[in-house]
């Protein structure tokens, strides 16, 4: 059920779904790409309920972040999450890699959202992450 969920918190739009079997193209399925909404935006979908709890009862406020402090967190939270999934460590929890461009001007939001899904995993699923600083991390 984790599995399934966690899938669904990362869900970055478009995912591309084909019927062949070639294993390059099971890789190209597992990897999630950021994409752009109706209105040009890079946009995060995250498909899960408790989130946009979390997002609004105990996730810090976007106005608490600079977009240049989000960058530097998600190339290092998005690199220390793909080390996990290519290694295959924590497996009931990491599904997929995470396809970040620390190039690409994604903007505010986007950072921000894509943050907060590393301190949701971290606050649902209690997987310490070396790159959440400590004030977005669970307390125990």
């Amino acid at each position: 059920m984790k599995n399934v969920i966690l899938l669904l918190i990362f869900s970055l739009l478009p995912f591309s779904y084909s019927a062949q079997t070639d294993p390059k193209n099971d890789k190209e399925k597992s990897e999630m790409k950021p994409s752009k909404n109706e209105d040009g935006e890079w946009d995060l979908t995250v498909i899960d309920t408790q989130f946009d709890y979390f997002l609004n009862a105990i996730a810090k406020p976007i106005s608490q972040y600079s977009e240049s402090y989000l960058k530097t967190k998600n190339m290092l939270l998005v690199s220390e999450w793909n080390s996990y999934y290519f290694s295959g460590r924590y497996r009931n929890i990491i599904e997929s890699s995470i396809d970040y461009d620390p190039k690409e001007n994604y903007g505010l939001k986007f950072e921000y959202k894509l943050y907060q899904v590393f301190a949701y995993v971290n606050w649902k699923y209690g997987l310490r992450m070396n790159g959440l600083s400590g004030s977005d991390t669970t307390r125990y």
